[in-house]
């Protein structure tokens, strides 16, 4: 698949040359960089939901109760 994307002749250049100083093609970077957002964006998600879930029940385990509780 192509996409396009509209930048500044600065915006350009920036991208450019992080890419070349990185020895990265430019679809690589700006396709790991869309990847990590969406990636940072889940991890956030994830670390509210459990964060209000903890709130709700603040209930902790050891190490050993998880291990034990997987049979590790």
């Amino acid at each position: 698949m192509t996409i396009s994307v509209r930048l500044n002749d600065k915006d350009t250049e920036l991208i450019k040359a992080y890419a070349e100083i990185n020895n990265i093609s430019l679809s690589d970077l700006i396709r790991n960089a869309v990847i990590e957002k969406i990636e940072d964006e889940y991890d956030l998600e994830c670390y509210e939901k459990a964060m209000k879930e903890y709130k709700e029940n603040p209930k902790t385990y050891t190490m050993e109760e998880v291990k034990k509780e997987l049979g590790l």
